[in-house]
């Protein structure tokens, strides 16, 4: 399956809050609020297929990452030492464009990648326009000296500054400047999930 460019408040409704998707607001309870408050469904038990299946549906509409990408990430993350749902989630907290999005330099994760699709960023001085870029601690994101570009981070700095910063980067906002101080723990993730899941319902694929 492509990147999903279709009604992001359409998913919102379906799956809960995507902050990565977009900063709108649903007007309406999600479909996952209103099953949780009728009392229909308090004796209902939703198949775990089901389960499954919206978490990694959530992972996937927050990150902007279509199937194969997913795929491919649950592979490496699975190969790596540790607990492969946590590793999976640093992977992707990791890229170039989540980490513009936790800065607060873009207002949603496709604004993000866009920023890095068009060459405006730059890591440790070089330019970098792969939105997938992993970023290691003690890299330095930066932006190119354009008037244009700058007035567009400006914005979405100030949209975001009621935002805390996570604890794993910093932020010289005057400079334009990000740093990733270390590796992201679990806790600051800032989408609320159940990553083993996701990695049950890929287990259960291959």
């Amino acid at each position: 399956m492509s990147r999903y460019r279709g009604p992001r408040l359409k998913k919102i409704k379906r799956l809960g809050a995507l902050p990565g998707l977009t900063r709108k607001v649903a007007k309406f309870p999600s479909d996952r609020q209103k099953r949780k408050n009728n009392k229909k469904f308090e004796s209902w038990k939703k198949p775990e297929y089901r389960n499954r299946l919206e978490e990694k549906q959530k992972l996937r509409f927050h990150y902007g990452l279509g199937e194969r990408q997913l795929l491919k990430y649950i592979r490496i993350a699975g190969k790596t030492k540790g607990s492969t749902g946590q590793v999976l989630l640093q992977l992707l907290e990791m890229r170039l464009d989540n980490i513009i999005f936790r800065l607060g330099m873009a207002s949603t994760i496709p604004g993000a990648r866009q920023l890095v699709n068009h060459r405006h960023i730059l890591v440790n001085g070089c330019l970098v326009d792969i939105p997938s870029y992993r970023c290691k601690p003690q890299d330095i994101i930066t932006t190119k000296d354009k008037q244009k570009t700058r007035a567009l981070i400006q914005n979405s700095l100030a949209s975001s500054s009621q935002k805390k910063l996570p604890e794993h980067l910093t932020l010289h906002s005057s400079q334009y400047k990000g740093v990733v101080k270390q590796i992201i723990a679990r806790r600051r993730v800032g989408l609320k999930i159940e990553e083993l899941r996701v990695v049950e319902h890929y287990s259960r694929q291959t």
